[in-house]
């Protein structure tokens, strides 16, 4: 598990700073950040996967002990909508509304794709365009392209990885950014010099600028109707175990 706690920032009573609970459940990763002003106060992570149902509350009760932050003072819950892992999705879906019941506090939906390229974004200095994935199994992956400005260029699709998958892109000279844990699986596959991957994996800590700009925009999600966005259903297979 991973702690993180930054330095608090000056609070100016001029402006209005959200305080905002940041959900990440998508991928193996479980996460959950405390948010003000867009800036991180407290990060946690689990790596171990599978975890997320027994993990996710437990994370978010240490982000409070830690910073010594009433969970009455949050103004927002921010959930990584999908798309991603069906079971973790539902998971942080679930803890993100009863929260907001709770607490009546209203929900901020972060398109998860998005949120990596937001990470691509900071951790490299390189001009071009992001391409995030997220592993759906076997060579598949969750991706979607965006531009400097993250503005996505497409609509998201699940794509089955294979040598000439971006050559229509790269052929005109564009440069790529990989990031996300699907990309770790595309690096034998995908060769060209104007290919570069990052090591950006999902997490709260990606989420937190695009939650501030969705609240100030007043972008909010009906709570009881909200369902994550899935791009293809779950993957279930029939038990070879007789009944009778």
């Amino acid at each position: 598990m991973i702690s993180l706690i930054l330095p608090h920032f000056i609070f100016d009573p001029r402006v209005i700073m959200p305080l905002i609970l940041n959900i990440e459940s998508g991928t193996e990763i479980c996460s959950a950040a405390l948010s003000k002003n867009g800036a991180i106060l407290s990060l946690k992570e689990n790596k171990e996967g599978n975890k997320h149902s027994s993990i996710m509350t437990l994370l978010i009760e240490d982000l409070y002990n830690e910073t010594g932050i009433a969970m009455s003072a949050t103004d927002a819950v921010a959930i990584s909508k999908g798309p991603g892992s069906y079971t973790g999705l539902r998971v942080g879906t679930s803890v993100a509304k009863g929260i907001c019941f709770a607490l009546d506090l209203p929900l901020i939906a972060i398109d998860s794709l998005q949120a990596i390229a937001y990470g691509m974004k900071v951790e490299s200095d390189e001009e071009g365009i992001y391409l995030p994935m997220i592993d759906a199994r076997r060579m598949e992956v969750y991706t979607n392209l965006y531009d400097q400005d993250l503005n996505p260029l497409r609509a998201p699709e699940a794509k089955i990885i294979e040598a000439n998958s971006f050559d229509h892109i790269l052929d005109h000279g564009e440069r790529l950014i990989l990031g996300g844990n699907g990309a770790e699986k595309c690096k034998n596959v995908l060769v060209n010099p104007y290919l570069s991957f990052t090591s950006v994996r999902s997490s709260a800590a990606n989420m937190t600028l695009l939650a501030e700009k969705s609240f100030f925009a007043n972008k909010m999600e009906q709570i009881s109707p909200f369902s994550p966005f899935y791009l293809k259903g779950a993957n279930v297979t029939r038990s070879k175990k007789k009944l009778f």
